[in-house]
Parts: structure tokens; sequence; C-alpha cells
């Protein structure tokens, strides 16, 4: 006898429905109807088309952006992912106090609130107050992050690897201390030497916290908006504006609502568009190891 269907469990359902909807879909509907519309003031709107879209795409100072905020994102991965790993190899094997206590000392940095690590390291670099930088001054070297665009972009690579990489490598010990000891027996019975072991036990098992890492830290750093802001406010010059910082200028600053709502559905779509290569080319990778 079949059992009647029910559907007043969809009635759960619902609550979850009307807060995607007022936190994400209505909001982005907003912005896609400021996209296709010159505002001039209440009930005083004009439809432009892709006007909005075309000046955005010719826009120099975006293009310029859009390349320092890619080259931003690939050196955090290049340095974070590899770094994030080396520490959770490091890290005790054990369940004791050292292991609670390293763990606690990697999350540190994680529940600095943003702003406040934008200024932690505003002083931390000053040559006239700040030790990094009087320490950097002493070594004879001319560092100066609040003129020199090279130095103010190397402070906030720093500044983000300092901050971030504590994830990465939370992420890989807990990928680590997932695979059963009987791996590592097996290894050391076969004689495999310690880069075998992470080549062929280590890196594959951890292959899906990477994943996840690598899509949470570009989503992030390509997203990154407070710390450079209070460390550098996007100077020297626009050494330090990335996409964020030049679409609330936009935004903000000049009230051009339509170019900005084109442009956040622009930035929308780079995000999306990189977060989907680089998922497909971990999982692809993975699969061809395994084959």
């Amino acid at each position: 006898m079949d059992k009647p269907w029910n559907n007043r469990a969809w009635f759960l359902v619902i609550p979850v429905f009307v807060l995607v909807a007022f936190s994400a879909i209505i909001p982005l509907m907003t912005v896609v109807n400021y996209s296709v519309q010159d505002i001039f003031g209440p009930g005083q709107a004009f439809w432009v088309g892709t006007e909005w879209f075309e000046k955005v795409l010719h826009d120099e100072r975006l293009h310029d952006a859009l390349v320092r905020q890619i080259l931003f994102s690939l050196a955090v991965l290049a340095i974070e992912i590899p770094l994030g790993i080396l520490v959770a190899l490091s890290m005790p094997a054990d369940k004791g106090w050292r292991t609670s206590l390293v763990l606690v000392l990697l999350a540190l940095p994680l529940l600095i609130p943003w702003n406040v690590v934008g200024t932690i390291w505003q002083i931390f670099g000053r040559a006239d107050i700040g030790l990094g930088g009087a320490a950097i001054r002493a070594l004879g070297i001319d560092y100066n992050y609040t003129g020199n665009p090279r130095d103010a972009w190397l402070t906030v690579l720093v500044m983000d690897v300092w901050h971030w990489t504590s994830l990465v490598a939370l992420l890989c010990y807990a990928g680590l201390r997932a695979i059963p000891p009987a791996y590592y027996q097996a290894a050391k019975i076969d004689g495999a030497s310690r880069w075998a072991v992470f080549r062929h036990i280590e890196l594959p098992k951890m292959r899906g916290v990477l994943i996840i890492a690598v899509l949470l830290r570009f989503m992030d750093s390509f997203m990154i908006y407070t710390e450079p802001f209070v460390l550098t406010g996007g100077g020297p010059g626009n050494a330090t504006t990335f996409l964020s910082q030049y679409l609330t200028r936009m935004a903000v600053g000049q009230f051009d609502l339509g170019v900005a709502a084109a442009f956040s559905l622009i930035y929308f779509l780079i995000v999306l568009l990189f977060s989907y290569v680089f998922y497909t080319f971990i999982t692809t990778v993975g699969t061809g190891d395994r084959s």
C-alpha cells in the first residue's frame, strides 16, 4: 500500500526561501535594475540599456585595478597555500597540550577584526613608531609604505599572509588528521621517503580541504577592502586600490549608482568565473592523480 504524500514539510522550507529572497535575490534584482537605468531621483529613472556596462568595460582605471587585483590574489594563493600546508605538516600530531596550544595560537589572527588588522599593520609598519618599520630601516633598507608604491603593495600582501595563512593551515591540519594511521604504517613498511608519503598519501587526502582553502582565499582576497583601506587608503597613488575600493569610490564617493551597479555585476561574474576555473582545475588534477 502506497503511503500518502504529505506536502506539509515544504512549510519548513518557506522561511529559508524568504530569508534568501531578502538577503540575496531582492538586493541583486535592485542592482540589476540600477545597472540598466539612469536614476535622477525618486520616480525619475530612464532606460539606458547596456550603456553603463560599456562605460565600465572601457574604463582604463578599472583595467588597471583588475590587473592589480588578479596579481594580488595570485600572489596570495602562491604564498598562503604552500605555507599553510608546511605549517600543518609541522604541527604536532598527538592530542596533548602542545597541539591545543598551537591551534589556539594559529587561530588568534583569525579572531582579529579586519579594520583592527589594518590599524595594527599601519602602526607596525611605520619607521618612527612601529617595530617592523624601524627594524627594516635598521637593516639599511629604505622602507616607506606611505610613499613607495612597491612597499605599500608588499605590505598589504604580507599583512594578508599574516592574517589568513592560519586558515589554510587549520584546514590542512584537519585533512591530515583524517588520514588513517594504516596508510603511514604501510608506507613505513614499504620504506617510502618523506616526500613519497606527502606526494602519494597526504596531498591526495588533503585535496578536499585544499579546494575549500583555495576557493575561500581567492574569493576573500579578490574582494579585499577593509585592510588596505585602513592601512594605505588605496595609495600611494593607486598602488593598493583594488576593485572593491574602486567600486566604493564610484558608488559612495561619486554617487554614480548606475555605473556602480553595472560594475558590481561585472565584479560578481569575474569572481564566479575565476572560482569556477580554480575549482575545475583542482578537481581535474586530483582525478588525474588517482587515475
